[in-house]
C-alpha cells in the first residue's frame, strides 16, 4: 500500500510552536522604571530605535495587561513588596528581564536600604548588564529572551 504525501503547500506545525510564536510576537511590557535605566527603557520606545518592530510599541501601565516586566534600576527594600505585587498581578505566562547592574546586583549601591539583585523578589528570565545599558542592550535582550521562549526554555 503507497504511503500518501503531505502536499509540499501544506503549513503544518504543532499547537505548541504556534502558541511560541504568537507569545514572541505580541509580548506587552510592564513599566517598571526605578532610577536612571528607565531613561534608557524609555529611549527604546522612541522613533529612533523603534521598540514597536518587535510587537512592544505600548508600554502597559496596567498589570493585568502585560506579560513582561522590564526591572529597570535599582529596587529599595521598601518597593520590594509593591514590585511582588505587580508581578503576581500580570498575566500568565510572564517573564522578567532585569535591566542594569542595580537591578541585577544592586551595582555600586552596597547597602541595607536596597534589594541586592531583584532576583531575590521575582524569578528573572534575562539579564541585560551596564551602568545604564543602552537602549540597543535592552533590545539585544528582548530579543534574547524572544529566543528563549520559541526554543520552549521558559516554560513555567
Amino acid at each position: 500500500m503507497a504511503r500518501l504525501a503531505t502536499p509540499p503547500h501544506l503549513l503544518t506545525t504543532t499547537l505548541g510552536l504556534a502558541m511560541r510564536w504568537a507569545q514572541t510576537r505580541s509580548m506587552w511590557p510592564a513599566t517598571f522604571g526605578l532610577a536612571c535605566c528607565a531613561i534608557e527603557m524609555m529611549a527604546t520606545g522612541t522613533a529612533h530605535n523603534d521598540l514597536a518592530r518587535f510587537g512592544m510599541e505600548v508600554f502597559r501601565a496596567s498589570p493585568r495587561q502585560a506579560d513582561l516586566m522590564v526591572v529597570a534600576g535599582r529596587v529599595s527594600q521598601k518597593m520590594a513588596p509593591v514590585l511582588r505585587q505587580v508581578y503576581d498581578q500580570m498575566a500568565d505566562p510572564k517573564w522578567v528581564i532585569s535591566m542594569g547592574a542595580c537591578a541585577s546586583t544592586g551595582g555600586m549601591f552596597n547597602n541595607y536600604a536596597l534589594v541586592q539583585g531583584v532576583d531575590q523578589i521575582v524569578p528573572v528570565d534575562v539579564y541585560v548588564p551596564g551602568c545604564p545599558p543602552g537602549p540597543q542592550s535592552l533590545m539585544h535582550g528582548i530579543l534574547t529572551l524572544q529566543d528563549k521562549v520559541m526554543a520552549g526554555e521558559l516554560a513555567r
